[in-house]
């Protein structure tokens, strides 16, 4: 059964495509092209998901197929594996610079050529998933302010904000770039608290606010319905962003380290965008006023190391702040 894949043969020998379309025919939609111009002709009009290309043809060689390709937005994000002779192989580096993510020696193996494509036609589809994941975070963090407008461009500088205080407390770059990714998240609970009671332009009531607190079960429910580790990061943060290091927050009032270190990053984020802006029941703070509660609240409310961490990093969280309109 053939995939569902595109697949473009580019080579300026009918042997050689035919040699290639024996290999590839029963797996994989098949296009061809013989040379540069049509190979590019083609790639913009099937949009194949990997192009195999001979380098050595006339008029236009694969190198510049290849830096064509990448120079149009249209095909730029086209995976390319070179097709060569051996004699060639010396020119390796100069196709992996103009983009190439693979070489594959003439005369080719049927395996090799096959496990090749399907290797990158694999990396292909984990890219798709990441980005549809990114793209479900972001709507997911754009819901949970729906019907919040005032609160809108909370959720892009905290996350902003929860990125540098994890960076500089020593997380490793694919973790800052997972909270950054996860933080927005931290009130798709929201969804399921009434409209009444989040637009209320006062302080809520004892009852409201017991309604209100659902929302961290709520978006832990909504979220954690995946193994995906941004998702797992999320849903933690959904949980655990107004717990407390003294043991005082909900909604299981867990305390110190037990707290996961995701949502005591966004904690710290969270409660400096709230108070230093407006919302529909109060003034923005003042930057000192805003820094004095959260000092005095370093042990109560806020793991004293990450809070000394984000004071530290001041000038960096100011500029985050400046990039967004109040």
């Amino acid at each position: 059964m053939k995939d569902s894949y595109k697949v473009l043969l580019v080579d300026d020998e009918p042997n050689n495509l035919k040699v290639l379309q024996q290999i590839l025919k029963d797996h994989f939609q098949l296009i061809f092209a013989i040379n540069g111009e049509k190979a590019l002709a083609a790639a913009k009009e099937h949009s194949p998901d990997i192009i195999l290309l001979d380098i050595m043809m006339p008029d236009m060689d694969g190198y510049q197929v290849c830096t064509h390709l990448k120079t149009d937005p249209l095909t730029a994000k086209i995976p390319v594996i070179f097709v060569t002779a051996m004699g060639e192989l010396e020119n390796e580096a100069h196709g992996f610079d103009v983009g190439a993510v693979d070489y594959i020696q003439k005369p080719v193996s049927g395996p090799i050529v096959l496990r090749r494509v399907q290797t990158h036609l694999s990396l292909v589809k984990v890219i798709e998933l990441d980005n549809l994941a990114r793209a479900a975070i972001k709507m997911l963090g754009d819901a949970g302010h729906y019907n919040d407008p005032y609160t809108g461009e909370h959720i892009w500088r905290m996350a902003g904000y929860s990125a540098a205080i994890a960076r500089a407390a020593g997380w490793n770059l694919a973790q800052v770039e997972m909270i950054e990714l996860a933080a927005p998240t931290h009130d798709t609970g929201k969804i399921g608290i009434p409209h009444s009671i989040l637009k209320a332009p006062r302080k809520l009531n004892e009852e409201e606010w017991e309604i209100m607190k659902t929302h961290a079960q709520i978006g832990y429910d909504i979220l954690n319905k995946t193994d995906n580790p941004v998702f797992k990061m999320a849903a933690a943060i959904a949980r655990f962003h107004h717990e407390k290091w003294d043991g005082s927050g909900y909604p299981l009032g867990l305390a110190g380290e037990n707290i996961p270190e995701a949502a005591r990053i966004v904690a710290i984020a969270d409660v400096f965008d709230a108070l230093s802006t407006k919302r529909p029941y109060k003034e923005p703070w003042s930057l000192e006023e805003t820094l004095d509660m959260m000092r005095q609240n370093a042990g109560n409310h806020f793991d004293p190391r990450l809070l000394e961490v984000f004071l530290q990093i001041m000038p960096e969280i100011l500029r985050i702040k400046a990039t967004w309109r109040q």
